[in-house]
């Protein structure tokens, strides 16, 4: 379906920015295909040349997002070179786990100054570093933004509202992509708070799962809601500790992509969780979900990373113990039921 019919595209005149999105998956194409709408010029990037042919010959990503037809105004290559070279802002749609290796496979191709967009929700295994902290190694040349918040790409696709977060260290960056993305459907706050809106966004992935565990053995609408409650205690003490602003936790990178990704089905993480809770185990879920699950790859991190900086977070150790093998999931929920009693404040 075009869910764009009969949309004008603006004329940008010297605001039309030059614009490459690495990585085909869903959420690089539906981003692609928005920032295309918004009269810009974009370069889809697929290290896959075969998919990224079949791409450009039916204008649909067949395995990703197969009932929308993508924008014929869309530009494709499966090489980086060309996707990088020359562009004034570059969007990085790859898994948390790989983006030091791609970001590093492009730093050669991408001019100074240039803006970097990441979308990716997650902490670097063994580094414990956040993506900024792994771009200012491998792309210190880019002026860096990270792009959060509750935005399934299956709805972004179909031009459906929602709302994000455009974070940086760099207040202009933070504006530019403000400009570059915000549409009628696609609305963009800007945050200083960098640190707090990457940890939201990587520990809600866990919870996902540790939510859709929770439905998959069917403990009710109160369980779900007492473990999203909580987790956001458990992101805000870890984000706290590494010096974010607590009210980033309140925001649309906090609790509104928590409850997005905790409440719906689009969600791989919540998917992968409701396949364990049914009894599957973590790696037979991960498969049967057929995508990158970033919360299964993300809990040993910030599990490491708490521990590291003296944080409690309970469910997030239950969560990756079961992920792990070494805990049943029934067990981990009277864990966390009888653990000592406290405040609900502290």
């Amino acid at each position: 379906m075009d869910y764009y019919e009969g949309y004008v595209i603006p004329e940008l005149g010297y605001d039309k920015r030059n614009i490459a999105v690495i990585g085909n998956g869903s959420f690089g194409t539906a981003i692609a295909n928005l920032l295309t709408y918004n009269g810009h010029d974009v370069t889809l990037y697929g290290r896959n040349k075969d998919a990224v042919e079949e791409m450009k010959a039916t204008r649909i990503n067949k395995r990703y997002l197969p009932d929308a037809l993508l924008s014929d105004r869309i530009n494709y290559t499966s090489d980086l070179e060309e996707a990088c070279r020359g562009r004034d802002i570059i969007v990085f749609a790859v898994p948390a786990q790989t983006f030091r290796g791609v970001s590093e496979s492009c730093s050669g191709f991408i001019k100074e100054g240039t803006i970097a967009v990441n979308l990716a929700k997650g902490i670097e295994q063994g580094t414990l570093k956040r993506m900024s902290e792994i771009a200012s190694e491998t792309i210190p040349q880019v002026r860096y933004v990270a792009l959060s918040g509750p935005s399934h790409a299956e709805e972004i696709v179909m031009n459906a509202p929602a709302g994000v977060v455009a974070a940086s260290k760099d207040r202009e960056a933070a504006e530019e992509i403000q400009d570059a993305f915000m549409s009628e459907s696609f609305r963009v706050y800007t945050q200083e708070d960098m640190t707090g809106v990457e940890i939201a966004g990587a520990v809600k992935n866990v919870i996902a799962i540790t939510t859709g565990i929770s439905d998959g053995m069917h403990l009710g609408s109160n369980a779900r809601a007492a473990l999203m409650t909580r987790a956001i205690h458990e992101i805000t003490r870890l984000g706290v500790a590494l010096g974010a602003n607590k009210e980033t936790f309140s925001g649309l990178a906090g609790i509104g992509d928590l409850i997005v990704t905790c409440a719906t089905d689009l969600s791989r993480n919540r998917r992968c969780g409701l396949f364990i809770g049914s009894g599957l185990t973590a790696e037979e879920a991960v498969e049967k979900v057929g995508s990158v699950v970033e919360g299964y790859y993300t809990a040993e991190a910030v599990c490491d990373l708490a521990d590291k900086l003296g944080v409690e977070m309970p469910i997030c150790n239950v969560t990756h113990e079961v992920l792990k093998g070494r805990l049943e999931p029934g067990k981990a929920v009277r864990m966390l039921m009888s653990r000592a009693k406290k405040d609900e404040l502290q």
